[in-house]
């Protein structure tokens, strides 16, 4: 078609097109197209206003007028027998569909949709074997289609308007798109002139195709000629059709009738349901992966709702939301950034700043060149986060309405941007959305994603992280199969997953998911199958899996009023089958299995530790007996050194193992009769897997004294075998703790004491507790927690002490101005330090304000080191022994004792 028969095309009103529709090609989601068809529709006052869409659809279009329909919003077909076989038609704000449908809303004119109805594109999606079919762009090729065109045409069937905004010379066609239709102004001309000269247009890259075309193509046109011809008849008045600008040629062609029945004849059908869902700005980003057309919906929907002065009210947006994020923007930016865009528009020849040119504008002038605050500004703002809304009257599905019906009541509205939720589970509407979230992950309806809590860690307490997203309204659907509650709908679900689950874990987990839902119905059922399962199952390897899970339920019947007898009672048996069959279990494995088991010795170890809080009648005392376990398996040659490092650990840990013990099993471990891969293994599993092992050699010098020896022992040639495990077991720690571990290697055992000797307590600490010396810091204490008022009446408690007597000594505090007298000694070199002098007072400050058991003991450690000699103690001041003195120290640096 090259534009040659177009009869009436021309008109400005009824009388100008003959016998001919209206045919208005648009962009679908473009927001001048949008203002072209409400200024064409104005002029030509059509009888009827025919819209590309499916036509099941025609039921839903008074909803349009509904006052709680906000866009963007989107027509949903599925399957009835198959919900998940569906297909989406999003309208916006700023879509020519959208404006046409409200416009004959306004006008009392009648409005149909017209396309392929969806009963066929869902059944022909199944015969196809496509699978699930997210959205339905009308009109707009998707992905991968125009395979089936000529040697040219694939490009051009793919994105034709890249295909004209080369033809133009432009290498951007949303750029090009922009300043021949986004910023062109209504006016006061022809209306129809935009659409005829895109008619032309695509009528002559139309022409570059092979007659025959995309099949799908041809078949939706057909339908859309018929209905046209059938308006026709039925309204005189003339008829309006909004309809993709590729699709103008083809309904603008003179056909035979029979020919369009003859390739709509034997298409496949399906029973389809249909209504409205809520739809986001994001879901019309080709960024999303829903190829939509646009790149920008929240720029497109500024332009369309802007009256006048775009740039201006655009910055202007862009620097409150900038300031809301407590950036520095003024007025006097907004106004340099305006500048900016038209001075960059005007330089690359633009009618008008665009996308681009402000974007620039506001990096140079608001972001001080930097890309972080952009990328916040295209992510509210240009993309945006609007989420629309659905009447209540649209249809749905019972579970859907059952939902709505549950947001309602606990205050839970659905929201495009994701946000964090704090749940306090001892709250009935905080436990109430809790069980909601839970039910809909039962369900597939991945609304809510548990998130790790900051405040807390009990159990009351859970953090959620909630975003809505367009295709959850197919989730909900889907799920209706189940039931037309939600709890009701849950449950089922619940019981059919326990009966198809494959392992003993998945029976666990799901009971898990279970308590935390709130579903009793479920629950004994599934408790029954993970009995059976727990039964039959031999493996150390899957019940070891298995038990944390279960254990982690029983703690919710305290907050959640669950009752957990059953579930000990199961836990507790299959704690007793770990532990018979886990020794046996932990003989002969490789490296990797070796590490798999260390795992789950950690796991069942922090469950024995929760079970034997709530322990199940009849099996005795768990951690003993796990304790013995353990003890078994750290004594045992034939177990990997990894697993019975671990076992040695988690001994010390809960104060089975005195530190002298571990000392020697290490030191056995590290003996050089010990092939060196295998120390490194056992190595790992006492202070390795982020269990905290750094902190454990930094406070037992011994520990690391004896691991130090070893690795200093180990013979080259095994060296570098050992260096892989070693190197993964200490870069793991915390940066913090590597340097001190460094610090101490460094310094030597010299610095360190001989660690390799057992002694009577930890090198660098005392036998016992100096409670003299912790009570000294009580005040500070008392002061930063608060306590100073109740604990005014312990001070009489001070004389206590046995140091009490020595308080009097604190007189000799005075002694100190005859520090003055000190030029008069034989020391005359030190005459220079007499300055010095009058800082006496300030000693006697200290010493009036400090313990004297700290400054003895102060002064003990310093003779004991044997670097100062205290013979001026009694002023408290210090003077270096001979060759005691520190290297890089000067004379500052030795006066005083810090108390």
């Amino acid at each position: 078609m090259t534009g040659t028969d177009r009869t009436g095309s021309g008109g400005s009103g009824a009388g100008g097109f003959g016998g001919g529709p209206w045919l208005l090609g648009v962009r679908h989601h473009g927001p001048g197209s949008a203002r072209a068809v409400r200024a064409a529709l104005e002029a030509a006052r059509p009888g009827i206003v025919l819209i590309e869409g499916p036509p099941e659809a025609d039921a839903l279009i008074p909803l349009v007028a509904d006052e709680d329909m906000r866009p963007p919003v989107a027509l949903l077909a599925h399957a009835v027998d198959e919900p998940g076989r569906s297909a989406f038609w999003p309208l916006a704000e700023f879509s020519p569909e959208w404006v046409a449908v409200r416009w004959a809303l306004e006008h009392d004119v009648p409005a149909r949709f017209i396309d392929l109805p969806a009963a066929h594109t869902l059944a022909w999606q199944e015969a196809e074997g496509a699978g699930e079919k997210t959205e339905a762009e009308p009109g707009e090729p998707g992905p991968g289609e125009g395979d089936e065109s000529g040697a040219a045409c694939p490009d051009v069937r793919a994105d034709p308007l890249a295909a004209l905004a080369a033809a133009a010379g432009h290498d951007d066609p949303e750029r090009w798109w922009e300043d021949v239709v986004e910023h062109r102004g209504t006016g006061g001309g022809d209306a129809l002139a935009p659409f005829t000269a895109l008619e032309e247009a695509m009528g002559a890259l139309r022409e570059t195709e092979d007659e025959g075309g995309r099949d799908r193509d041809l078949v939706r046109e057909a339908h859309m000629r018929l209905q046209v011809r059938a308006a026709g008849r039925e309204f005189p008045q003339g008829v309006a059709v909004v309809c993709g600008a590729w699709h103008v040629p083809a309904l603008r062609r003179k056909v035979t009738v029979a020919a369009d029945r003859a390739l709509l004849k034997g298409l496949p059908k399906s029973k389809v349901d249909m209504t409205w869902v809520p739809w986001t700005h994001r879901r019309l980003s080709r960024a999303s992966g829903y190829g939509a057309g646009i790149e920008s919906p929240g720029w497109y929907g500024h332009l369309f709702g802007a009256a006048d002065r775009p740039v201006e009210r655009w910055l202007t947006k862009v620097a409150g939301l900038l300031r809301e994020e407590d950036r520095v923007v003024s007025s006097a930016h907004v106004i340099e950034a305006v500048r900016l865009a038209g001075t960059l528009a005007a330089m690359r020849g633009r009618p008008l700043p665009g996308l681009s040119e402000t974007t620039d504008a506001v990096r140079a002038v608001m972001c001080e060149g930097s890309d972080v605050p952009l990328a916040l500004v295209h992510d509210r703002l240009v993309v945006g986060d609007v989420l629309g809304e659905v009447p209540q009257g649209a249809p749905a599905v019972p579970l859907q309405r059952d939902l709505s019906r549950i947001q309602r009541r606990l205050r839970l509205k659905p929201e495009a941007r994701e946000r964090e939720l704090e749940l306090d589970l001892r709250k009935e509407t905080d436990a109430g959305r809790s069980r909601l979230l839970h039910r809909l992950r039962l369900l597939g309806v991945g609304w809510g994603e548990p998130a790790a809590s900051r405040g807390s860690t009990g159990t009351f307490r859970e953090t959620w992280r909630l975003r809505w997203e367009p295709e959850l309204s197919v989730r909900v659907a889907e799920a209706g199969v189940w039931g037309t509650t939600v709890l009701a709908a849950a449950t089922a679900r619940a019981e059919a997953d326990a009966v198809t689950a494959r392992g003993l874990a998945d029976v666990t987990a799901l009971a898990e998911r279970c308590l935390l839902a709130e579903l009793p119905d479920a629950l004994a059922p599934v408790m029954r199958i993970l009995a059976d399962r727990a039964a039959l199952d031999t493996d150390v390897g899957h019940l070891a899996q298995a038990l944390p899970a279960l254990v982690r339920s029983l703690r919710y019947g305290d907050v959640r009023g669950t009752d957990t007898g059953a579930l000990a009672e199961v836990a507790a048996g299959l704690a007793e089958r770990v532990f018979v069959g886990l020794p046996a279990a932990c003989t002969a494995l490789d490296a990797d299995a070796a590490e798999e088991m260390r795992r789950h010795v950690d796991a069942v170890h922090g469950a024995v530790g929760m079970l034997g809080d709530a322990p199940a009648p009849g099996h005795g005392d768990l951690r003993s007996r796990w304790r013995a376990v353990l003890r078994s398996l750290s004594a045992r040659d034939t177990v990997p050194g990894v697993v019975r490092g671990r076992a040695v650990r988690l001994l010390l840990d809960d104060g089975e193992l005195v530190p002298d013990e571990a000392a020697r099993l290490m030191g056995l471990v590290l003996s050089p009769g010990t092939p060196p891969a295998d120390a490194a293994a056992w190595v790992e599993g006492f202070v390795g897997g982020g269990s905290g092992g750094g902190m454990l050699l930094l406070h037992d010098e011994r520990l690391l004294g004896l691991i130090d020896a070893w690795l200093t022992g180990v013979p080259a040639e095994a060296f570098t075998d050992v260096l892989p495990l070693l190197r993964r077991t200490f870069s793991a720690y915390e940066p913090g703790v590597r340097r001190s571990l460094g610090e101490l290697v460094r310094r030597g055992p010299e610095w360190r004491g001989n660690v390799t000797t057992a002694g009577s307590g930890i090198p660098g600490f005392a036998t016992t507790i100096d409670t003299a010396r912790a009570d000294a810091v009580l005040p500070v204490v008392r002061l930063l927690l608060g306590m100073d008022a109740p604990d005014t009446p312990d001070t009489p408690d001070a004389p206590d002490t046995p140091d009490a007597p020595d308080t009097p000594d604190a007189p000799d505090a005075p002694d100190a101005p005859d520090a003055p007298d000190a030029p008069d000694a034989p020391d005359a070199p030190d005459a220079p330090d007499a300055p010095d002098a009058p800082d006496a007072p300030d000693v006697a400050d200290v010493a009036d304000v400090a313990d004297p058991v700290v400054v003895a003991d102060a002064t003990e450690e310093a003779d004991a080191a044997g670097g100062v000699d205290t013979t001026d103690a009694g002023t408290g001041n210090a003077r270096p022994a001979a060759g005691g003195r520190r290297p890089g120290a000067d004379d500052d640096d030795l006066v005083g004792v810090d108390a």
